[in-house]
Protein backbone atom coordinates (compact mmCIF):
# COMPACT_ATOMS: atom_id res chain seq x y z
CA UNK A 1 0.00 0.00 0.00
CA UNK A 2 1.39 3.52 -1.10
CA UNK A 3 2.04 5.87 1.84
CA UNK A 4 -1.10 8.03 0.27
CA UNK A 5 -3.30 5.26 0.57
CA UNK A 6 -2.39 4.36 3.60
CA UNK A 7 -2.84 7.99 4.68
CA UNK A 8 -6.24 8.09 3.63
CA UNK A 9 -7.35 4.16 5.34
CA UNK A 10 -5.63 5.82 8.45
CA UNK A 11 -8.10 9.26 8.36
CA UNK A 12 -10.76 7.23 7.17
CA UNK A 13 -10.22 4.53 10.42
CA UNK A 14 -10.17 7.97 12.84
CA UNK A 15 -13.29 9.39 11.53
CA UNK A 16 -15.03 6.37 11.81
CA UNK A 17 -14.34 6.35 15.66
CA UNK A 18 -14.56 10.23 16.17
CA UNK A 19 -18.29 10.40 14.63
CA UNK A 20 -19.22 7.48 16.96
CA UNK A 21 -17.45 9.38 19.78
CA UNK A 22 -19.13 12.37 18.93
CA UNK A 23 -22.95 10.24 18.70
CA UNK A 24 -22.47 8.84 21.98
CA UNK A 25 -21.97 11.98 24.02
CA UNK A 26 -25.55 12.96 22.30
CA UNK A 27 -27.19 10.05 23.72
CA UNK A 28 -27.36 8.55 20.20
CA UNK A 29 -26.83 4.45 19.30
CA UNK A 30 -23.85 3.70 17.37
CA UNK A 31 -22.77 0.21 16.20
CA UNK A 32 -19.52 -1.65 16.95
CA UNK A 33 -18.93 -4.21 14.83
CA UNK A 34 -16.54 -7.12 14.58
CA UNK A 35 -15.82 -10.69 13.23
CA UNK A 36 -18.96 -12.06 12.38
CA UNK A 37 -21.30 -10.52 15.32
CA UNK A 38 -22.27 -6.61 16.09
CA UNK A 39 -23.63 -4.63 19.06
CA UNK A 40 -26.00 -1.65 19.30
CA UNK A 41 -24.71 0.33 21.56
CA UNK A 42 -25.93 3.27 24.01
CA UNK A 43 -23.82 5.91 26.34
CA UNK A 44 -25.48 4.35 30.19
CA UNK A 45 -24.78 7.79 31.44
CA UNK A 46 -26.80 9.69 28.27
CA UNK A 47 -29.34 6.97 28.05
CA UNK A 48 -33.23 7.85 28.95
CA UNK A 49 -36.01 5.44 28.84
CA UNK A 50 -37.05 5.85 25.00
CA UNK A 51 -33.50 5.44 24.19
CA UNK A 52 -33.54 2.53 25.80
CA UNK A 53 -36.76 1.08 23.99
CA UNK A 54 -35.17 2.48 20.73
CA UNK A 55 -32.41 0.25 21.53
CA UNK A 56 -34.29 -2.71 21.91
CA UNK A 57 -36.56 -2.01 18.99
CA UNK A 58 -33.96 -1.64 16.52
CA UNK A 59 -32.28 -4.45 17.33
CA UNK A 60 -34.80 -7.54 17.72
CA UNK A 61 -32.72 -8.18 21.44
CA UNK A 62 -33.18 -6.94 24.62
CA UNK A 63 -30.08 -5.17 26.02
CA UNK A 64 -27.85 -5.92 28.56
CA UNK A 65 -26.45 -3.17 30.82
CA UNK A 66 -22.33 -3.67 30.78
CA UNK A 67 -19.81 -2.64 33.47
CA UNK A 68 -15.94 -2.72 33.97
CA UNK A 69 -14.85 -5.16 36.53
CA UNK A 70 -13.91 -2.82 38.23
CA UNK A 71 -17.11 -0.75 38.80
CA UNK A 72 -18.69 -4.25 39.27
CA UNK A 73 -16.87 -5.44 41.99
CA UNK A 74 -17.52 -1.93 43.90
CA UNK A 75 -21.20 -3.19 43.18
CA UNK A 76 -19.86 -6.78 44.68
CA UNK A 77 -20.86 -8.41 41.62
CA UNK A 78 -19.42 -11.37 41.40
CA UNK A 79 -16.43 -11.55 38.44
CA UNK A 80 -16.56 -13.60 35.62
CA UNK A 81 -13.09 -13.69 34.62
CA UNK A 82 -13.82 -10.78 31.86
CA UNK A 83 -12.98 -7.17 32.42
CA UNK A 84 -16.41 -6.01 31.36
CA UNK A 85 -19.52 -7.61 32.83
CA UNK A 86 -22.82 -7.41 31.74
CA UNK A 87 -26.04 -7.96 33.16
CA UNK A 88 -29.47 -8.51 32.55
CA UNK A 89 -31.63 -5.27 32.72
CA UNK A 90 -34.69 -6.57 35.09
CA UNK A 91 -38.29 -4.98 35.05
CA UNK A 92 -37.22 -2.94 38.12
CA UNK A 93 -33.71 -1.51 35.99
CA UNK A 94 -35.29 1.89 34.55
CA UNK A 95 -32.36 4.32 32.80
CA UNK A 96 -32.45 6.59 35.79
CA UNK A 97 -31.37 3.77 37.93
CA UNK A 98 -28.99 2.20 35.36
CA UNK A 99 -27.52 6.08 35.34
CA UNK A 100 -27.07 5.57 39.16
CA UNK A 101 -25.19 2.14 38.71
CA UNK A 102 -23.09 3.67 36.00
CA UNK A 103 -21.94 6.51 38.02
CA UNK A 104 -20.28 6.12 41.95
CA UNK A 105 -20.54 9.08 43.19
CA UNK A 106 -24.53 7.85 44.18
CA UNK A 107 -23.43 4.70 45.45
CA UNK A 108 -23.52 6.00 49.82
CA UNK A 109 -27.14 7.30 48.35
CA UNK A 110 -28.24 3.94 47.79
CA UNK A 111 -26.32 1.18 49.16
CA UNK A 112 -28.61 -1.37 48.67
CA UNK A 113 -29.01 -2.95 45.31
CA UNK A 114 -29.36 -5.87 43.53
CA UNK A 115 -29.93 -8.30 43.33
CA UNK A 116 -28.54 -8.47 40.16
CA UNK A 117 -28.42 -11.18 37.15
CA UNK A 118 -24.63 -11.53 35.25
CA UNK A 119 -24.32 -13.32 32.07
CA UNK A 120 -21.31 -15.37 32.80
CA UNK A 121 -20.32 -16.90 29.22
CA UNK A 122 -19.86 -15.47 25.87
CA UNK A 123 -18.95 -11.85 25.90
CA UNK A 124 -19.62 -10.14 22.83
CA UNK A 125 -15.48 -8.61 22.22
CA UNK A 126 -17.68 -5.84 20.83
CA UNK A 127 -19.56 -5.32 24.22
CA UNK A 128 -15.68 -4.91 25.86
CA UNK A 129 -14.90 -2.13 22.79
CA UNK A 130 -18.09 -0.45 23.32
CA UNK A 131 -16.84 0.81 26.47
CA UNK A 132 -13.41 1.52 25.40
CA UNK A 133 -15.17 3.78 22.73
CA UNK A 134 -17.19 5.59 25.68
CA UNK A 135 -13.80 5.88 27.87
CA UNK A 136 -12.62 7.80 24.11
CA UNK A 137 -15.58 9.77 25.14
CA UNK A 138 -14.72 10.57 28.44
CA UNK A 139 -17.93 9.14 29.64
CA UNK A 140 -18.23 7.20 32.16
CA UNK A 141 -17.09 3.37 30.93
CA UNK A 142 -20.62 1.49 30.87
CA UNK A 143 -23.08 1.38 28.07
CA UNK A 144 -26.04 -0.49 27.41
CA UNK A 145 -25.93 -2.82 24.51
CA UNK A 146 -28.47 -5.17 22.49
CA UNK A 147 -26.92 -8.00 19.99
CA UNK A 148 -27.58 -7.32 16.18
CA UNK A 149 -27.32 -9.84 13.64
CA UNK A 150 -24.85 -9.24 11.33
CA UNK A 151 -26.68 -9.45 8.14
CA UNK A 152 -29.06 -6.72 9.74
CA UNK A 153 -26.26 -4.36 10.47
CA UNK A 154 -26.28 -2.59 6.75
CA UNK A 155 -30.09 -2.39 6.88
CA UNK A 156 -30.22 -0.45 10.54
CA UNK A 157 -27.23 1.58 10.22
CA UNK A 158 -28.95 3.11 6.55
CA UNK A 159 -32.11 3.52 7.68
CA UNK A 160 -31.50 5.33 11.24
CA UNK A 161 -28.41 6.75 10.16
CA UNK A 162 -26.22 5.63 13.20
CA UNK A 163 -22.22 5.25 13.18
CA UNK A 164 -20.62 2.14 12.40
CA UNK A 165 -17.25 1.07 14.03
CA UNK A 166 -15.12 -1.84 14.12
CA UNK A 167 -13.14 -3.06 17.15
CA UNK A 168 -9.93 -2.66 15.38
CA UNK A 169 -10.19 0.50 14.76
CA UNK A 170 -11.12 1.55 18.12
CA UNK A 171 -8.72 -0.23 20.13
CA UNK A 172 -6.13 1.36 17.78
CA UNK A 173 -7.46 4.88 18.10
CA UNK A 174 -4.86 6.48 19.86
CA UNK A 175 -1.93 4.83 18.29
CA UNK A 176 -3.57 5.74 14.97
CA UNK A 177 -4.22 9.19 16.07
CA UNK A 178 -0.61 9.43 17.57
CA UNK A 179 1.02 8.40 14.78
CA UNK A 180 -1.21 11.20 12.44
CA UNK A 181 -0.33 14.48 15.15
CA UNK A 182 1.28 16.98 13.01
CA UNK A 183 2.57 20.79 13.71
CA UNK A 184 -0.37 22.93 12.84
CA UNK A 185 0.58 25.76 14.45
CA UNK A 186 3.59 27.81 16.35
CA UNK A 187 4.58 31.24 18.10
CA UNK A 188 6.50 33.13 20.50
CA UNK A 189 4.68 33.42 23.71
CA UNK A 190 6.83 34.97 26.43
CA UNK A 191 5.64 33.54 29.88
CA UNK A 192 6.72 34.95 33.36
CA UNK A 193 9.00 31.40 34.39
CA UNK A 194 10.16 31.26 30.40
CA UNK A 195 10.54 34.57 28.39
CA UNK A 196 11.80 32.67 25.62
CA UNK A 197 9.75 30.44 24.96
CA UNK A 198 8.21 28.71 21.45
CA UNK A 199 4.41 26.78 21.57
CA UNK A 200 4.23 24.39 18.90
CA UNK A 201 0.65 23.23 18.48
CA UNK A 202 -0.05 19.36 17.43
CA UNK A 203 -3.38 18.09 15.94
CA UNK A 204 -3.91 14.85 14.21
CA UNK A 205 -4.41 14.83 10.68
CA UNK A 206 -8.45 14.11 10.97
CA UNK A 207 -8.90 17.47 13.35
CA UNK A 208 -8.99 15.43 16.66
CA UNK A 209 -8.04 16.65 19.73
CA UNK A 210 -4.79 19.04 20.22
CA UNK A 211 -1.34 18.72 22.36
CA UNK A 212 0.76 21.47 23.09
CA UNK A 213 4.87 21.36 23.35
CA UNK A 214 6.55 24.51 24.94
CA UNK A 215 10.12 25.16 23.81
CA UNK A 216 12.36 27.18 26.00
CA UNK A 217 15.40 28.56 24.44
CA UNK A 218 17.02 27.33 21.67
CA UNK A 219 17.58 23.64 23.23
CA UNK A 220 20.56 21.60 21.44
CA UNK A 221 19.14 18.20 19.62
CA UNK A 222 22.40 16.32 19.38
CA UNK A 223 22.31 16.08 23.67
CA UNK A 224 19.87 15.04 26.36
CA UNK A 225 17.47 17.94 26.86
CA UNK A 226 15.63 18.74 30.33
CA UNK A 227 11.80 17.89 29.28
CA UNK A 228 8.43 17.31 31.32
CA UNK A 229 5.51 15.57 30.24
CA UNK A 230 2.93 17.35 31.77
CA UNK A 231 -0.95 16.38 31.82
CA UNK A 232 -3.62 19.40 31.46
CA UNK A 233 -4.99 19.93 34.64
CA UNK A 234 -7.70 22.58 34.52
CA UNK A 235 -8.05 22.94 38.07
CA UNK A 236 -4.79 23.07 39.47
CA UNK A 237 -3.06 24.58 36.38
CA UNK A 238 -5.46 27.21 35.61
CA UNK A 239 -7.28 27.67 38.80
CA UNK A 240 -5.26 26.97 41.45
CA UNK A 241 -6.84 23.92 43.34
CA UNK A 242 -4.99 23.06 46.10
CA UNK A 243 -5.94 19.29 45.76
CA UNK A 244 -3.28 18.01 43.57
CA UNK A 245 0.74 19.78 43.31
CA UNK A 246 0.04 20.02 39.22
CA UNK A 247 0.17 23.45 38.98
CA UNK A 248 3.83 23.87 40.81
CA UNK A 249 4.91 21.43 38.58
CA UNK A 250 4.00 22.86 35.94
CA UNK A 251 5.31 26.36 36.73
CA UNK A 252 8.48 25.15 38.25
CA UNK A 253 9.40 22.86 35.31
CA UNK A 254 9.32 25.69 33.19
CA UNK A 255 11.05 28.10 35.50
CA UNK A 256 13.93 24.94 35.64
CA UNK A 257 13.93 24.78 31.99
CA UNK A 258 14.42 28.13 31.54
CA UNK A 259 17.31 28.21 34.29
CA UNK A 260 19.27 25.03 32.71
CA UNK A 261 19.42 27.32 29.25
CA UNK A 262 16.60 25.41 27.45
CA UNK A 263 14.72 22.76 26.79
CA UNK A 264 10.99 21.59 26.15
CA UNK A 265 7.75 21.18 27.99
CA UNK A 266 4.81 18.89 26.25
CA UNK A 267 0.98 19.89 27.92
CA UNK A 268 -0.59 17.01 26.88
CA UNK A 269 -5.13 16.79 26.92
CA UNK A 270 -5.01 14.00 28.97
CA UNK A 271 -6.91 15.40 31.89
CA UNK A 272 -7.32 13.74 35.28
CA UNK A 273 -4.74 11.19 33.95
CA UNK A 274 -6.76 10.56 30.64
CA UNK A 275 -10.49 10.46 32.25
CA UNK A 276 -11.54 13.34 31.68
CA UNK A 277 -12.91 16.85 33.72
CA UNK A 278 -16.08 15.78 33.97
CA UNK A 279 -14.83 12.54 35.35
CA UNK A 280 -11.88 14.21 37.60
CA UNK A 281 -15.14 16.11 39.06
CA UNK A 282 -16.75 13.04 40.07
CA UNK A 283 -13.54 11.34 41.11
CA UNK A 284 -12.81 14.77 43.45
CA UNK A 285 -16.71 14.17 44.85
CA UNK A 286 -15.94 10.19 45.57
CA UNK A 287 -12.37 11.43 47.64
CA UNK A 288 -14.50 13.53 49.44
CA UNK A 289 -16.54 10.57 50.77
CA UNK A 290 -12.96 9.20 52.09
CA UNK A 291 -12.04 7.85 48.79
CA UNK A 292 -8.34 7.85 47.50
CA UNK A 293 -7.69 9.01 44.08
CA UNK A 294 -6.59 5.76 42.63
CA UNK A 295 -10.02 3.97 44.42
CA UNK A 296 -12.17 6.62 43.76
CA UNK A 297 -10.74 6.03 39.40
CA UNK A 298 -11.83 2.51 39.60
CA UNK A 299 -14.99 2.87 41.71
CA UNK A 300 -16.05 5.25 38.52
CA UNK A 301 -15.10 1.95 36.33
CA UNK A 302 -11.62 3.54 35.35
CA UNK A 303 -8.11 1.70 35.76
CA UNK A 304 -6.07 4.04 38.13
CA UNK A 305 -4.33 5.64 35.32
CA UNK A 306 -5.83 5.68 31.51
CA UNK A 307 -2.84 7.60 29.86
CA UNK A 308 -1.19 6.66 26.54
CA UNK A 309 2.85 8.14 25.74
CA UNK A 310 2.51 7.56 22.35
CA UNK A 311 1.37 11.19 21.69
CA UNK A 312 4.31 12.36 23.74
CA UNK A 313 7.22 10.06 21.88
CA UNK A 314 5.74 11.21 18.54
CA UNK A 315 5.90 14.92 19.35
CA UNK A 316 9.51 14.74 20.69
CA UNK A 317 10.08 12.70 17.62
CA UNK A 318 8.63 15.61 15.69
CA UNK A 319 10.32 18.12 17.71
CA UNK A 320 13.95 16.38 16.51
CA UNK A 321 14.52 15.51 20.41
CA UNK A 322 15.24 11.62 20.59
CA UNK A 323 17.02 11.63 23.64
CA UNK A 324 15.82 13.50 26.77
CA UNK A 325 16.58 13.85 31.10
CA UNK A 326 12.84 13.52 32.06
CA UNK A 327 11.77 15.43 34.85
CA UNK A 328 9.24 13.21 36.47
CA UNK A 329 8.41 11.52 39.54
CA UNK A 330 6.25 8.75 37.92
CA UNK A 331 8.25 5.13 36.62
CA UNK A 332 5.09 4.61 34.28
CA UNK A 333 6.47 8.16 32.13
CA UNK A 334 9.89 6.69 31.99
CA UNK A 335 9.04 2.99 30.93
CA UNK A 336 6.23 4.81 28.11
CA UNK A 337 8.40 7.14 26.50
CA UNK A 338 11.09 4.02 26.28
CA UNK A 339 8.77 1.82 25.06
CA UNK A 340 8.31 3.97 22.17
CA UNK A 341 11.67 4.86 21.05
CA UNK A 342 12.29 7.90 23.20
CA UNK A 343 15.48 7.04 25.04
CA UNK A 344 15.61 8.57 29.04
CA UNK A 345 19.18 9.22 29.89
CA UNK A 346 18.29 10.61 33.64
CA UNK A 347 15.15 11.18 35.65
CA UNK A 348 15.30 14.33 37.07
CA UNK A 349 13.65 14.61 40.48
CA UNK A 350 10.59 16.93 40.22
CA UNK A 351 8.34 17.11 44.03
CA UNK A 352 6.77 19.98 45.95
CA UNK A 353 5.88 20.10 49.13
CA UNK A 354 1.97 19.36 50.29
CA UNK A 355 -0.55 21.04 51.69
CA UNK A 356 -3.45 19.70 53.84
CA UNK A 357 -5.80 19.23 50.90
CA UNK A 358 -3.55 17.01 48.85
CA UNK A 359 -0.76 15.25 51.50
CA UNK A 360 -3.26 11.81 50.76
CA UNK A 361 -3.04 12.70 46.79
CA UNK A 362 0.44 12.33 47.32
CA UNK A 363 0.91 9.79 50.08
CA UNK A 364 -1.09 7.51 47.79
CA UNK A 365 1.38 8.21 44.26
CA UNK A 366 4.41 7.02 46.30
CA UNK A 367 2.57 4.27 48.08
CA UNK A 368 0.34 2.89 45.99
CA UNK A 369 1.59 3.96 42.15
CA UNK A 370 5.54 3.73 42.95
CA UNK A 371 6.03 7.58 42.75
CA UNK A 372 9.47 8.79 43.74
CA UNK A 373 8.36 11.04 46.75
Amino acid sequence: MSNNNKDKTELKRLRAVDRAIADLRRGLSVVVKGDGEASLVLATEMAFDPELETLATRSGAEPVLALTAHRANVLHIQPTGDDTIRLVIEDWMDAPLMRALADAVHDLDQPFRGPFTRLKEGLPPTVSAAIKLAKLGRLLPSVLAAALPIDRVADVTTEHDLSIVTIDDILAFEDTAALQLTPVASARVPLQAAENSTFHAFRPKDGGIEHLAIVVGDPNRREPVLARLHSECFTGDLIGSLKCDCGEQLRGALKAIAEEGGGVLLYLAQEGRGIGLINKLRAYKLQEQGFDTIDANERLGFDADERVFRPAAEMLRLLGFKKIRLMTNNPEKVEGLERHGIAITERVSHKFPSNTHNELYLATKKKRSGHYL
